[in-house]
């Protein structure tokens, strides 16, 4: 059993390997970028590492970085939570190089199965129908029309070491393919640190639905519970349910054999997750990610099996705790989890909304569980990923779940960024979600948002406000200091009236501009200005000054939060100047072309 854990993380999902490793009594190390040095699980963690940098490839994919931070601290195992490094098996090989567990599968089944060109040719050897597509990475834009004209419009494009719908576009017609193509490769490297693409045929009205396996080092392998992840936006889940409800007698068993034979045939130890799509009474293999999923805990509250402890056990060599009988003894009620994601959902457009957290109050109750890695005050930043935190809710059967979820997401409070509540309010209050009619594409499709608007949130107030005459009364305050890269927490004794300007030039952190709520993208109205709706990074301008341009047109692309939006114009015309360039970081509300 490891004595120091190392999370190669951050955000919520940091916090909750910490919470467990220290139910174990083991301890734990955080990792931090430059922006996370007072991030929630830098505080909960017994060591604390700067990283430095503020993007992803600066800090938490900077390999070198992570290394010394592990020799550093002396942590003999290292948990790489979702996203980042979790996938990449050059990363687990380098932590096995150094003598430490790796928390996670062998890296031959990450290349094989993390890789989705060669996971579909295992799903194959373990008997797993997959969805048509191409078994090699795609070449050219040429590749992908030729396979378009062939297996039928519209097909899709995807990350091939990626998941959670990162680095995924849908593309209805040859002309688009080349700059989809594009898209899906940017948005790859930026969230996984690789740009390959494979092509498959995007099934018309699916519904998706995985498989939770674990298996350990001497061969065996469980599934655990089967998860519906079908009300998605943009590719990316809203919400999860365990275990997936309305399948035909036998579906489910059928699934679970099917993801056991898959992790079987690659000796696949730890946890992962077998994606099926599911349509009409038949499921086709999709992929495996080869991690701990996001929603792991939503099959954690209907089987009161702790799958992080469940894969530090496995990574120290110790047995599979239960066989599979005892596994789905276990298995009881419904389970729904609600991602909470930093994003405006007005009109339906789920624009990103990084900014400063004024106030989190989670909710409360019977079976109501909240994994957060932000509380009040913190700053959800541009650079990583939206998510804010997870309410994972248990019920007897489904509608005590339903109804159980809609009062918790009511008690929720955010402030101070938009959220995707009133959207996820929507999704489990309509009969297409009761009657499990909804498939992948029908909240951007069918479930109507026009009427969807953010809960307005009181501005950022400075704190304190004292007049700072004379040294006063002295105070204890506990404060972080970093030395050679390792952060300690410190009680210093300070005059209270000293308190102001430092209080002051906190609640100044986050920048004099002012949030645009939920204005969306375009020209200020009136005007020729085009403006975007926050925070991000312009990896593309599609316009040049005095082109003719018409309303609705894309102008801009921006990244925020590892997602690609196009910036429109609301006005038809000739742009007349173009105010940033690629690389350039824009706030919310800046002008970035003029349209005269």
């Amino acid at each position: 059993m490891p004595q120091k854990i190392l999370i190669a993380n951050r955000g919520e999902i940091a916090v909750r390997v910490m919470r467990t490793a220290r139910e174990m009594g083991i301890a734990t190390v955080a990792v931090y970028s430059e922006l996370d040095r007072d991030a929630r699980h830098t505080k909960l963690a017994d060591e604390a590492y700067a990283l430095g940098g503020k993007t992803a490839a600066e800090s938490y994919i900077n390999a070198d970085a992570i290394m010394r931070a592990i020799q550093d601290s002396g942590a003999d195992a290292v948990h790489p939570g979702y996203g980042f490094f979790s996938e990449n098996a050059d990363f687990a090989r380098r932590i096995t190089d150094l003598g430490v567990t790796f928390i996670g599968p062998p890296p031959e089944a990450i290349e094989e199965m993390g890789d989705k060109v060669s996971s579909r040719k295992a799903a194959l050897r373990g008997g797993a129908p997959i969805v048509p597509g191409t078994t090699e990475f795609a070449a050219s834009p040429d590749e992908i029309v030729a396979f378009g004209e062939e297996q039928g419009w519209p097909i899709a494009i995807k990350a091939a070491f990626g998941g959670g719908g990162r680095g995924m576009k849908v593309v209805e017609a040859a002309g688009d393919v080349a700059e989809a193509m594009a898209s899906a490769q940017r948005e790859a490297k930026s969230f996984f640190g690789r740009d390959e693409v494979y092509v498959e045929r995007y099934l018309t009205w699916p519904r998706h639905v995985e498989v939770q396996i674990v298996g350990d080092t001497r061969g065996d392998v469980v599934w655990v519970s089967t998860r519906d992840c079908s009300a998605q936006r943009r590719h990316q889940k809203l919400i999860e349910e365990a275990p997936a409800p309305a399948l035909p007698d036998g579906v489910e068993d059928a699934m679970g054999v099917a993801a056991v034979k898959a992790g079987a045939a690659v000796g696949y130890h730890n946890a992962g997750t077998v994606e099926f799509i599911y349509q009409d009474g038949d499921f086709f293999f999709l992929e495996m990610n080869t991690r701990l999923q996001v929603e792991h805990p939503v099959t954690e509250v209907i089987t009161g099996i702790d799958l992080v402890e469940w894969q530090i056990r496995v990574a120290a060599g110790e047995p599979l705790p239960m066989t599979q009988e005892q596994v789905r003894a276990r298995q009881r009620g419904h389970g729904i989890e609600v991602r909470i994601n930093a994003e405006d959902p007005a009109g339906g457009a789920f624009l990103p909304s990084p900014g400063r957290i004024t106030k989190l109050e989670a909710p409360n109750g019977f079976g109501v569980r909240f994994d957060a890695g932000y509380g009040t005050g913190d700053e959800v930043s541009q650079f990583y990923d939206n998510l804010v935190g997870k309410l994972i809710v248990w019920g007897e059967d489904r509608p005590t779940a339903i109804a159980r979820t809609i009062r918790a997401l009511e008690e929720l409070v955010v402030e101070g960024v938009a959220t995707t509540v009133p959207a996820d309010l929507a999704i489990l209050r309509h009969p297409d979600f009761e009657a499990v009619t909804h498939s992948t594409k029908w909240v951007e499709e069918r479930l109507d948002l026009s009427g969807v608007r953010p809960k307005a949130a009181p501005p950022a107030t400075a704190e304190g406000d004292g007049d700072g005459d004379g040294p006063g009364p002295t105070v204890a305050r506990r404060t972080t200091v970093e030395v050679n890269g390792k952060r300690f927490d410190v009680t210093v004794w300070v005059p209270e009236a000293d308190l102001s300007p430092v209080a002051a030039g906190r609640a100044g952190k986050g920048g004099g501009r002012p949030r645009r709520g939920a204005s969306g993208s375009g020209a200020a109205a009136g005007t020729g200005d085009v403006t975007v709706p926050m925070q991000g990074t312009i990896v593309k301008v599609l316009v040049e000054v005095g082109q003719e341009v018409e309303a609705g047109q894309a102008v801009v692309v921006l990244e925020a939060m590892k997602m690609e939006n196009q910036i429109t114009t609301e006005k038809a015309g000739t742009v007349k100047e173009i105010k940033a360039a690629p690389g350039d970081t824009v706030g919310g509300g800046d002008v970035v072309v003029v349209i005269a």
